[in-house]
């Protein structure tokens, strides 16, 4: 069975053949670090993460390549608006987003490359194009992309460059780019900029523009050519376009496929700190628990609008409840199922038919559901057998989703783990206590203890192997 993906570049669903059979290379782009994350940020990182699980699970052997843009105009300029210097206001934010991915059951990046640790393969690659005719110097530090002398410009958008907005700074010390819409491969240090926001080039002293940066991490940790480039669907034009160019101008092959994400969206509108409506990772773990919040990202197909509304939480813990009760319930009767079986589980074919579709994720979790019913319905026929079968293909599907509730990363609901701790000893000697109490037949103890716990939010189930607890969902 062919994982089928959407490819942007030629607008249609493709399959998925690698360059290198077994092998698969993914360039992601990341976060530019100039504020913490809200979830809208963490959207193609969950994303992303789907696929490189289903890619591993299918036998491939990936490297994903996820880069962080430490310096641009925003860092500085949020930098200096709060007297930081601008590389600890970068890096404050990239351990900001590092948390929310962890947080989340993201898998880290085979490598994470940082913008200012590249600049020589930066200037390695804007050399190339100057020498190619595809880029020029201003003779004041700047350099631009010529996109007339390159016939494939507007090939990933499907656009003219006549129709194209023009790039923003049209004139560079007083030197006017050759079309308004060359972009910049290299900006010129300006004055007032931090000293140290700037290197030296044969071109003059500088920093990055935010597209080249991009082509050269690409080429340096996956070659001349890759088979997917990712990210979310705003970073099409100008972003991806610029980077298809450059790439292709300087001789690379470059992205093979190009897999877009859609945007967390309020109203309809795109999430974003501009509009007013961001809601900061951190802060919505204050009110959730982190699986909840990767639940609610995770079932929503990749190329999809994520509508975020009053809803979204309430109805994603709900069900993670339900498909957490199942696997604790099912554990008890059968026994805890090692991870290595987990991981090495066959999913069911209709599953995998789902995944292949383009990573159909809505699909893919109706099977899950009836996975879950008939688990419960095996668990209520006290069938042990069907138990442990449907238990474990649940839980391959959802590791698969990275949401199975019995991984390392949720075993304790996604919470801190010493809270956790404390709250599990803490129930388990009063659920003693009410053992105790009953078997001396102290009902009027056993039932306050039931009801404090109750009142405390823990809901203690009687089973034929004992009693239980688990937290009584928020309303």
């Amino acid at each position: 069975m062919t994982l089928r993906l959407f490819d942007t570049a030629t607008r249609t669903v493709r399959d998925f053949v690698p360059l290198t059979a077994g092998e698969v290379g993914i360039y992601l782009c990341g976060a530019t670090v100039q504020s913490p994350p809200h979830i809208g940020h963490v959207r193609s990182g969950i994303a992303f993460d789907v696929l490189v699980r289903w890619l591993r699970r299918t036998g491939h052997r990936v490297t994903l390549v996820r880069n962080v843009t430490d310096i641009d105009d925003k860092i500085l300029t949020k930098a200096a608006a709060a007297g930081e210097p601008w590389w600890a206001w970068a890096m404050t934010n990239e351990r900001a987003f590092a948390a929310a991915y962890d947080a989340l059951g993201v898998l880290p990046p085979t490598y994470e490359p940082r913008a200012t640790g590249h600049v020589p393969a930066m200037v390695e690659l804007m050399s190339r194009l100057v020498e190619r005719g595809h880029a020029y110097a201003t003779g004041g530090g700047d350099v631009y992309f010529d996109v007339r002398s390159f016939p494939e410009y507007g090939a990933l958008t499907n656009q003219r460059v006549d129709d194209m907005i023009p790039a923003p700074d049209e004139v560079a010390d007083g030197v006017a780019k050759r079309d308004p819409r060359d972009f910049a491969l290299w900006k010129a240090a300006k004055p007032g900029e931090p000293e140290t926001a700037a290197w030296d080039t044969p071109f003059g002293r500088g920093r990055p523009g935010w597209h080249l940066e991009c082509s050269a991490m690409a080429q340096r940790y996956l070659g001349d050519a890759f088979d997917i480039h990712g990210g979310g669907l705003d970073l099409r034009f100008p972003h991806h376009e610029n980077e298809q160019a450059q790439s292709h101008a300087a001789g690379y092959g470059f992205a093979q496929y190009w897999l877009h994400n859609g945007w967390v969206t309020q109203g309809g509108a795109k999430m974003s700190k501009s509009l007013g409506n961001g809601l900061l990772v951190d802060v919505v773990l204050q009110q959730v628990r982190p699986a909840v919040l990767r639940y609610a990202m995770t079932t929503v197909q990749y190329r999809s609008m994520l509508e975020w509304t009053d809803d979204t939480l309430r109805e994603a813990e709900a069900t993670w409840d339900r498909l957490a009760g199942f696997v604790d319930r099912a554990t008890e009767r059968v026994g805890e199922v090692d991870a290595d079986i987990v991981a090495k589980a066959d999913v069911p074919p209709e599953f995998e038919q789902a995944m292949n579709d383009d990573l159909n994720v809505p699909k893919a979790m109706a099977v899950v559901h009836d996975w879950l019913r008939q688990g419960n319905t095996a668990l209520a026929d006290d069938a042990l057998d069907d138990v442990r079968s449907q238990l474990v293909g649940l839980r391959a599907m959802l590791d698969v989703l990275g949401l199975d509730p019995h991984s390392p990363q949720w075993a304790t609901r996604g919470g801190d783990q010493r809270y956790a701790r404390a709250l599990d000893a803490v129930v388990a000697g009063q659920i003693e206590a009410r053992a105790q109490a009953r078997a001396a037949r102290d009902f009027a103890t056993s039932d306050a203890i039931r009801d404090r716990l109750a009142a405390a939010g823990v809901v203690v189930e009687d089973s034929p192997t004992g009693a239980r607890w688990s937290l009584r969902p928020e309303a």
